[in-house]
């Protein structure tokens, strides 16, 4: 009996004992006690392995895209991690991701990875897609195809410049709204609404996407300046403003004198008169690598086109640059005068010489 009494209590002693292990292991496995005896396991194979784990593939830096699709799995994640090149043991990082329990928590989304980052970084990175972001920026006075080039530049885009011009360019499809807004002619083209600024533009962005937030910037940006409602009171259409505004962007350089260009353009279009603006020749001439080149005098009558303003009267067909918010706002701000000419300071800080007739304006001249 003392024996069967003995037997009882140790049979009880080891139940009360597996209930309290039981509990612990729910405990520190937060629930779940299968995945975390399986990366006790994992973490007994990779044992030994930090030099591996924390060893980059290679030293370029360059990003990589990188994308992970709704329902990838661990191991085809890895896969497709191998096939990129970005690490060199796809077994090694199924299991440091299923030891870090990041199995469950690797993210659908675009990444820009590198060949210089560890297994370990790579893991960690694919838990979290809102880090990856492509910084863009364009530039105060850029035409469309300056931008595709900037485009083609950044290697975090999943398209081309070319695409990009596809659906900006004359004849490309607007957004009705958008073309109701400014006042866009039929089959114009998007150049001078493409706003200048920096952007933080997601990674699985597309050419029109990238049109559209140009475009939305710039509608908000001119709503919020007062440029929009000036040029409604003044019966100025958005796409007048930013026509001439283009040309005053590329002629000034020090952008507190815009508003005194501004003017000297627009009292030349008050009376009839031609605006003779160089940009104006140069954006036909314009070629890849040389977009604004340096033109002549001979240029001013030789160059056959719509857009030179020296054969033409009044605006441009449309804008021949991007401009910034400094210029958009000279146009429907203008500062008054009697000017009606302006030239290079011959000491070249940027500044103009402005002048009221003709002969005063060749006084002027530094030859």
């Amino acid at each position: 009996m003392r024996i069967l009494k003995l037997i009882a209590s140790v049979a009880a002693l080891l139940v009360v004992l597996a209930a309290i292990g039981v509990l612990v292991l729910l405990l520190v496995s937060d629930g779940r006690p299968i995945d975390y005896i399986q990366a006790q396991i994992v973490g007994f194979r990779l044992s030994g392995r930090d030099d591996d784990l924390t060893r980059a593939v290679g030293s370029d830096d360059t990003p990589i895209r990188f994308t992970v699709q709704s329902g990838d799995t661990p191991r085809a994640i890895a896969g497709n991690l191998l096939a990129a090149g970005l690490i060199s043991d796809a077994d090694l990082f199924v299991d440091y991701a299923r030891y870090q329990r990041w199995d469950t928590e690797l993210e659908a989304g675009t990444y820009f990875l590198n060949r210089a980052q560890s297994l370990s970084q790579i893991a960690a990175a694919l838990t979290d897609s809102r880090g990856s972001v492509i910084p863009f920026r364009v530039i105060e006075g850029t035409r469309l195809e300056e931008i595709a080039e900037s485009i083609d530049a950044n290697p975090l885009f999943g398209f081309s410049g070319a695409d990009f011009l596809r659906v900006t360019d004359a004849g490309a499809l607007p957004d009705p709204t958008f073309a109701a807004i400014v006042g866009l002619p039929a089959g114009a083209s998007h150049e001078g609404f493409m706003f200048p600024n920096t952007y933080s533009l997601p990674p699985a962005i597309d050419a029109i996407g990238l049109r559209e937030t140009l475009t939305d910037e710039f509608i908000t940006q001119t709503n919020d300046a007062g440029v929009t409602s000036a040029a409604v009171a003044q019966n100025w259409s958005l796409f007048q403003v930013a026509t001439l505004a283009s040309i005053v962007q590329r002629e000034v350089v020090r952008i507190d004198e815009a508003p005194k260009v501004a003017g000297v353009y627009l009292n030349r279009l008050d009376i009839g008169m031609k605006l003779d603006a160089d940009p104006t020749v140069q954006y036909p001439l314009g070629q890849p690598g040389d977009w604004w080149t340096q033109i002549t005098r001979a240029d001013y009558s030789d160059v056959i086109s719509p857009y030179n303003t020296y054969l033409n009267n009044g605006l441009p067909p449309g804008p021949i640059a991007n401009a910034g918010l400094a210029m958009l706002r000279a146009v429907v701000a203008p500062e008054p005068s009697e000017f009606f000419y302006f030239q290079a300071e011959c000491s070249g800080n940027g500044y103009h010489r402005f002048a009221r007739t003709f002969d005063e304006h060749l006084a002027n001249s530094c030859f």
